[in-house]
């Protein structure tokens, strides 16, 4: 059953009031990765250095036991991480809480004293120094520039040039835009956040190439129809395809965001909001940018 019956939003006619909206993001964004390596930004343990300590311990822990025992003691932004053996716990502390010499014999006392009935020992402590947080940055950013490149190489193998560059800044403007709210919200960066935008990329690709076929396939029909109609109808063709896949997928994040616990929250807000983003890019931003080009598209290849 067609719960929405046919569409006609003329989507282009609000491009600039969104283009605007788009800009602001894309600075806030812009900001963001300004500020990362500058360490301006609240830098998980991968990125600004620190120590990770695996313990063990004789019985089984409740992680947010501990959490608040380390939040009591100061350690307000160690990064939890528990093992399917619900005896082991993996500590992330930044370098910014103090001397990484120093750093496991505190921890350690503050588990004498807050688990004294459960004895634990130290598996591994590993050290990640600030010029291998700062190489991480470098591979990560490696890691988006390259994804970016390649969307564009397959959409304009696809598609055209044209659509491929339309492609490229409309996933780039999700991934500022995602990058931008979690700065805003000060959330730790770490390589987990990485691999969120990364699949948000693959994400917001599927979207937009979806909404180019159509108006691939509209301009092979159509070939009398103004660009600006043919968008907007293609746009709309396509809208309840789009809307029943976003809300599926948000579904599926938001049960991660509620219920998937402390450890990929981070994660999960960034998918959710990145999904949301996406959604609404391949919409408003991808599509309108071909009318930069004044030349109608010519026909995309089979």
């Amino acid at each position: 059953m067609d719960i929405w019956g046919e569409t006609k939003i003329d989507f282009l006619g609000k491009r600039y009031i969104m283009f605007a909206i788009s800009g602001i993001l894309a600075i806030i964004g812009l900001i963001a990765m300004i500020s990362i390596p500058m360490g301006k930004a609240n830098l998980g343990t991968d990125f600004a250095g620190g120590i990770a300590i695996q313990f063990r311990f004789e019985k089984p822990v409740e992680i947010d036991k501990v959490r608040s025992i380390l939040e009591q003691n100061g350690f307000k932004d160690a990064n939890l991480q528990q093992f399917a053996e619900p005896n082991k716990l993996l500590v992330k502390l930044k370098r910014t809480e103090g001397n990484l010499s120093e750093l496991s014999k505190r921890l350690g006392d503050v588990f004498v004293a807050g688990l004294a009935d459960n004895p634990y020992h130290v598996d591994s402590t590993t050290e990640v120094g600030p010029t291998v947080g700062k190489k991480l940055q470098s591979d990560a950013l490696w890691a988006i520039g390259i994804s970016l490149l390649g969307i564009l190489i397959y959409v304009a193998w696809r598609f055209e040039f044209r659509f491929g560059v339309a492609a490229v800044i409309a996933t780039f403007h999700d991934v500022l835009a995602v990058m931008g709210l979690l700065f805003v919200l000060d959330k730790e960066i770490t390589l987990l956040i990485v691999t969120a935008l990364l699949t948000l990329a693959g994400y917001s690709l599927t979207d937009t190439v979806v909404v180019f076929d159509r108006i691939r396939e509209n301009l092979r029909r159509r070939t009398k129809e103004e660009f600006i109609p043919l968008i907007n109808r293609s746009v709309n063709e396509v809208l309840r395809r789009t809307i029943v896949t976003s809300l599926t997928t948000l579904l599926a994040t938001l049960a991660l965001l509620l219920f998937g616990g402390e450890v990929i929250h981070d994660f999960s807000l960034a998918l959710f909001a990145g999904i949301l983003v996406g959604t609404y890019s391949s919409i408003f931003i991808a599509s309108p940018i071909l009318l930069f080009w004044k030349k109608k598209p010519a026909l995309a290849k089979s």
